[in-house]
Formats: structure tokens, sequence, C-alpha cells
């Protein structure tokens, strides 16, 4: 009976909820999103990915369409820009050229950083601490074994 009662409550509240005041946009609160009153219903800013949609009451309640963007083509510019910036940068300071005040050079490439890796001595170290690190751990392990024994 419970059940029913909440189900009946529940369900006039999802009635209410589509009511929306003419000029005030649905959620309008400080949040993930930001609404702008548009001719026909309000534009959606997504303030975490860009993403901008136009929302708009419908007969069931409201929806938001995605506006069309081309987000590949934004990022392989982007990334054909950043590319050739950091090429004009290299040319620009192995020719002796200052760069603009501002720019930064750009960081190494993983390829031209030094080497993580130094050979067999490095290798040796390491396979000792882990050695070491075992050891402690076996050992910690048989101490806790004894006191159990000696408990009993």
């Amino acid at each position: 009976m419970i059940g029913k009662a909440f189900a009946i409550v529940a369900a006039g509240c999802c009635l209410a909820v589509p009511v929306f005041a003419d000029d005030a946009p649905p959620g309008s609160g400080e949040g993930r999103y930001s609404f702008n009153k548009a001719a026909d219903g309000f534009v959606r800013l997504d303030t975490q990915t860009g993403e901008v949609a136009l929302c708009s009451q419908r007969s069931v309640g409201w929806a938001c369409q995605t506006a069309p963007e081309d987000r590949a083509v934004l990022e392989s510019e982007i990334t054909r820009l950043r590319a050739e910036n950091a090429a004009l940068k290299k040319d620009m300071l192995s020719r002796g050229l200052p760069l603009p005040s501002g720019a930064m050079p750009e960081p190494p490439s993983v390829s031209e950083r030094a080497p993580l890796w130094h050979g067999d001595s490095d290798l040796d170290r390491m396979m000792a601490l882990v050695g070491r690190i075992w050891q402690r751990f076996v050992d910690a392990i048989a101490r806790a074994e004894k006191q159990l024994q000696n408990k009993g």
C-alpha cells in the first residue's frame, strides 16, 4: 500500500517538473551548464567540454539538441599549428635568433631526452634493492609466525 502511495506521489512530481517559467532557464544554477535565452528556448553551454546545444520545450518536456561541430577538424588543425610552431621556434634558435617575448622554447622530445636506464649498473642496484626489500618482508613474516606460535 505504501508502495502505491509513493508511486502516485512520484508520478505527480514527474508531471510537475516540465512546468518552467517562460524567462527562467531550466537548471540555471551555478554548475556544469550555462544557459542563455534564445528565440526558441535556451542555448546550453557545457562549461566542461565546450559543447553547445539548443534546448526547447517539447510536448513531453524539455529537450536539447547538440549543435553540429566537427571537433576532429579542429583538433587536427590545433595539432598541425603546434607542430609548425615548434618547428619555427627550433629553426629560430638554430640560427641564433631570439624568440619573441613570452615565447618559450619547446621542451625536448622523448627521443632527445637523456635515457632513463644507464646500463647494467642501474640494473644491479635495482636488483640489490629489490632483494633487500624481499628479505625484510620474509623476515617480518617469520617474526609474525614466531609470535603466533609463542601465544599458542
